[in-house]
């Protein structure tokens, strides 16, 4: 039940380009931080790093080109 809700409370955040631009920032800017600047980290905190940077890489990137249509609908003229 709470994965459900946690992936409904993310289908909504990214129909809504400002925040999920401002999201994915808040998470790829630490992660970046973490794997580029940080020298001794736990092996944990360096895997968390990694899964949250590519989490507010991918937020980033649908606030910049938008949320793709599931298909495309041809007509057949």
């Amino acid at each position: 039940m709470a994965l459900r809700r946690a992936r409904g409370t993310l289908l909504r955040l990214i129909r809504k380009r400002p925040l999920a631009i401002v999201v994915g920032a808040a998470l790829a800017a630490p992660a970046a931080w973490i794997e580029f600047g940080s020298r001794d980290v736990a092996w944990w905190v360096d895997g968390l790093s990694i899964v949250l940077g590519a989490t507010g890489a991918a937020l980033l990137w649908t606030g910049v080109t938008g949320v793709k249509p599931d298909w495309i609908d041809r007509s057949v003229d």
